[in-house]
C-alpha cells in the first residue's frame, strides 16, 4: 500500500499514541514512556533507550532497541512490517518490552 504523506503521518500517529497507550496501561515503575514530535520514547531506570519515530520521507517507522537493534517497517496489511527480515513492529516491541517490565505489554 503506498501511504501518500498526510496519510502516512496520520497512520504513524496513531500507531505511536497506541502503542503509548498500551505501555502507559501496565503503569511500569522502572520505565518511562513519552511521545513527543512523532518520537516515542521508552526510557528505562538502568538506562536502556527504545526510541519509535516516524521517517517521513520514506513512509517508514524506525524503531532503535536495545534489545534487537535498529528496524524499518513498512506499512503492509494493515501491520508495521520489518523491510530486511518481515518481522511485524507490534510482535517485536511487545516481546522485547514484556520481558523487560515483567508485563503483558500488548501493542498489536
Amino acid at each position: 500500500m503506498s501511504l501518500d504523506e498526510s496519510e502516512f503521518i496520520k497512520l504513524a500517529a496513531q500507531t505511536l499514541e497506541k502503542y503509548l497507550t498500551a505501555i502507559e496501561a501496565v503503569e511500569p515503575d522502572d520505565a518511562d514512556a513519552d511521545l513527543q514530535d512523532g518520537v516515542l520514547t521508552i526510557e528505562f531506570d538502568d538506562g536502556r533507550i527504545f526510541i519509535v519515530n516516524r521517517h517521513v520521507p520514506l513512509r517508514q517507522i524506525w524503531l532503535s532497541s536495545p534489545v534487537s537493534g535498529a528496524g524499518h517497517f513498512d506499512y503492509q496489511a494493515g501491520k508495521w512490517i520489518a523491510a530486511r527480515d518481515g518481522r511485524d513492529l507490534a510482535v517485536t516491541l511487545s516481546a522485547e518490552l514484556s520481558d523487560l517490565l515483567n508485563a503483558d505489554v500488548r501493542l498489536g
